[in-house]
């Protein structure tokens, strides 16, 4: 993406999902900007964090004060990135709790591998900065807690990266189905199906000397450093991350959450394993979950193996929700927006498309500007961190369940009568680290 690109971008994210095309409509939007800008600073460089910074820029009321990261490779292509779009000059840190103690940033980005979103976004804070953290919002259910106890004993903002909560067809579709044209609807399925196959082996072997492995893996357990997990691998190992369940699952579940006026479910069962994967990798390759709520049932099911054109939503992908009413299914997807397939079959099948940004297909810009209104007003995000904070424990409660072998039953805080159970809402964790209260 070049300047001109860049400016272009900026002005359709000022303007919301109304497309830009005009260049003499730029300006303006550019020029009426108030001159007080947030003190930025993002904590997690890599690709992803980078894609918000970007979005964070675009809509121009931030001054990126501090970029940190533990690996020096990414720290330097981010700070790239920054200088390429704008007169800002960050200053570069490897820890966290540096950048916060010496910049004091307004505003703090924290896209970091999951097992360390909870601590930097409570410190960040406790350190007077708002949050946009990445989803899922931690590696435990009593992390969640923690995060949303200091959001409202600060009364920071505190929005969740689950974009989707904005996007246009997923806010058209999810108006679609609450006005009842779907009708009743008794059963959810939630889905990521990606094709793949065993893989192979990867030998561990030092970490970059760009790279500080112990502080990457912080509180989580120091494991050998293998190439498959850093940069972007991490998901597939479960002392950082809750595989494709907690990466994917908490975007569709949360859709589901989104429609329903149940805010946890009561029941929740799960089983699946390594039945192809023969990698370094330790997470699921495929599982399914069943989710239990007062009026309907929820089903998520992944695998990423044996891909084929039948059940893809889409050329690239099967990916999204199925709803099931009594007067028809209703699939929200991504690239493929959502579409609505009456019982009747008389009736017309009923479709909108997706209208998604580049070069990512994502909203953030949306739902960035969603979090800039609400620091300014002191509304709750459409994606606030109690928000996030239930449709990540939909991930870990089905995680929770795989690992024990056995259902569990959830009353929103706690699980029911298994002791075992609920030792499994927290893990120790290590050397300095203090688990968050």
């Amino acid at each position: 993406m070049n300047r001109s690109e860049f400016l272009k971008t900026s002005a359709l994210a000022l303007a919301g999902t109304t497309l830009v095309t005009d260049a003499s409509a730029i300006t303006p939007f550019i020029t009426r900007r108030p001159p007080q800008k947030y003190r930025t600073a993002l904590i997690g460089s890599g690709w992803w964090g980078t894609n918000i910074l970007r979005c964070a820029m675009q809509a121009g009321e931030s001054k990126v004060v501090a970029l940190c990261d533990v690996d020096q490779r990414q720290l330097q292509k981010a700070n790239d990135e920054v200088a390429k779009f704008t007169s800002d000059r960050p200053k570069l840190y490897k820890d966290f709790r540096e950048l916060l103690a010496t910049e004091k940033p307004e505003i703090v980005i924290v896209a970091t591998p999951d097992h360390w979103h909870p601590l930097i976004a409570i410190a960040a804070m406790q350190a007077g900065a708002h949050v946009y953290v990445e989803k899922p919002i931690g590696h435990t259910i009593n992390e969640g807690k923690a995060m949303v106890k200091t959001a409202r004993q600060t009364g920071k903002v505190c929005q969740v990266g689950t974009h989707r909560r904005i996007s246009p067809h997923n806010v058209s579709g999810m108006e679609f189905l609450k006005s009842g044209k779907a009708g009743k609807i008794g059963m959810a399925r939630a889905f990521v199906h990606y094709g793949g196959g065993p893989g192979k082996r990867v030998a561990n072997t030092e970490p970059p000397k760009e790279l500080d492995w112990n502080m990457w893996c912080g509180p989580a357990p120091l494991n050998d450093y293998n190439p498959t997990m850093h940069p972007r691998g991490f998901r597939g190992y479960l002392d950082y991350a809750n595989g494709t369940l907690g990466d994917w699952g908490i975007h569709w579940l949360d859709q589901i959450l989104w429609w329903t006026d149940e805010t946890h479910p009561r029941k929740v069962y799960s089983t699946g394993g390594r039945a192809i994967r023969q990698d370094n990798t330790n997470a699921p390759d495929h599982q399914v979950a069943t989710y239990e709520f007062e009026d309907f049932t929820v089903v998520w099911e992944h695998r990423q193996f044996a891909g084929n054109n039948a059940e893809k939503t889409h050329p690239k992908q099967a990916v999204g929700v199925y709803f099931y009413g009594t007067e028809g299914t209703f699939h929200m997807g991504w690239l493929d927006g959502w579409t609505f397939y009456p019982a009747d079959s008389s009736k017309p099948v009923l479709h909108e498309d997706a209208k998604l940004n580049q070069p990512d297909d994502q909203n953030i810009a949306q739902l960035w500007a969603n979090f800039l209104d609400s620091i300014k007003t002191g509304k709750r995000p459409v994606s606030d961190i109690e928000i996030g904070h239930r449709s990540t424990n939909m991930a870990l409660l089905g995680m929770l369940s795989l690992k024990l072998g056995r259902s569990v039953e959830w009353d929103g805080d706690k699980i029911l009568n298994d002791p075992e159970a609920n030792k499994l809402l927290s893990r120790a964790y290590r050397g300095e680290w203090q688990y968050p209260v």
